[in-house]
């Protein structure tokens, strides 16, 4: 009888491990298992009017500075004095005063002239490529017709003509623009010396910080070109000098204020320019700028590399977004925004580029939801779901 016995309890056995395993499968399969969110997971943003300067970031050195002496070369009036001999002044401090406005008047005529005429060779000279690289392909398609017999020597030849023509006609014109360039800039920097250590209203800066030692302007009585309005001890006190391209040159202005970083340590500040020169280094072809260092800015020392940005072209009350989230096909630039919970697709175009935004002239509108985390694996209508970046 035991014999019988135990196939017996070892078939119950198998029955009830068989039947514990179905009922593990079937939790497993429970309906009440959450199913992925649908749509595509995205980050936004309000976008919003801000305002926006380019950026034009330059590495120079830290150096020791000397006394400075402040020099107007124009005789002109002295309208107000705001400083006496002995008073401690700070860079980009308003000394005096003078009367400079035809000088200043004609300053920004020249200046203004100058970016058109160079405004206009750029164009120009963007029509004749575009103008010469179409005869250039007419030229290369006769050539592969007459190979066929489907066009003639005199076409080839009136082609080549053309062609020439047009090569002939882009030379004489640039020469003659880059010619009216060389003008203009010559008479703004003409301008500009007359103009050194003055700001766009008419006061003589203190290009460092220090002791007034001396003092010659006085109200209501001329200052001569001969001699220094001002000079300044700058005992102890430290310059920047970084090197610009032309293009930068002339929209910087004395007293302009610039971001200053100085790495080694670990030194973020404000600077302003002291000056900038008039005429470019014959071996570099780059102009020199000069910036103040504020005085109660510690622990640089002569020698340090340092990075300046200069802030240019600045755009008020612009609508600007993240860099990144600007995307691009060929050339044209998009973005999404989220409506409800769907990505739609907008061209935009683009204005002014700052530290890692910006500026949208058209496409965009300030209260849209804008995508910035995830728009590359977007098209238009998606369904998308908002996350945020935690975690």
């Amino acid at each position: 009888m035991k014999s019988h016995r135990i196939p017996a309890l070892l078939l119950c056995g198998a029955l009830l491990v068989s039947l514990s395993a179905c009922g593990g499968g079937g939790a497993q399969n429970s309906p009440a298992e959450s199913e992925p969110p649908a749509g595509t997971a995205v980050q936004v943003e309000t976008v919003n009017a801000n305002t926006i300067s380019t950026e034009n970031k330059v590495s120079g050195k830290v150096e020791s500075d000397t006394d400075a002496s402040v020099f107007v070369a124009t005789a002109a009036k002295c309208t107000a004095v705001y400083v006496e001999v002995g008073d401690t002044v700070r860079a980009g401090q308003a000394i005096c005063t003078l009367d400079l406005a035809s000088t200043l008047s004609s300053y920004q005529a020249a200046s203004i002239s100058y970016d058109s005429t160079v405004k206009s060779y750029q164009d120009q000279a963007a029509l004749f490529e575009k103008q010469i690289a179409l005869y250039e392909k007419n030229l290369s398609d006769l050539r592969a017709l007459q190979e066929i017999g489907a066009a003639s020597q005199a076409e080839i030849d009136g082609a080549e003509l053309t062609l020439l023509s047009a090569q002939v006609t882009r030379d004489s014109t640039l020469a003659q623009l880059e010619a009216g360039i060389q003008s203009s800039k010559a008479n703004v920097e003409q301008l500009a010396t007359a103009l050194e250590n003055v700001d766009g209203s008419g006061n003589v800066i203190a290009p460092i910080s220090g002791v007034l030692l001396s003092l010659s302007a006085v109200q209501d009585a001329f200052v001569s070109s001969a001699a220094p309005v001002a000079v300044i001890d700058g005992v102890d006190q430290l310059k920047i000098t970084v090197t610009v391209s032309e293009a930068l040159v002339p929209k910087l202005k004395i007293g302009d204020a610039v971001d200053v970083t100085v790495s080694s340590v670990g030194a973020a500040f404000t600077g302003a320019i002291r000056s900038v020169d008039k005429a470019a280094s014959l071996q570099t072809k780059l102009y020199t700028v000069t910036v103040s260092i504020p005085a109660e800015v510690e622990g640089l020392l002569s020698g340090m590399f340092a990075d300046v940005t200069f802030h240019t072209d600045t755009s008020a009350d612009a609508i600007v977004i993240p860099t990144q989230a600007i995307l691009t096909s060929g050339s044209t630039q998009y973005v999404y925004v989220v409506e409800g919970d769907t990505a739609r697709y907008v061209e935009v175009t683009t204005g002014l580029t700052g530290n890692g935004v910006t500026e949208i002239t058209s496409g965009l509108e300030a209260g849209q939801q804008l995508v910035t985390v995830g728009q590359a694996y977007l098209s238009d209508g998606a369904l998308v779901r908002i996350v945020t970046g935690e975690g």
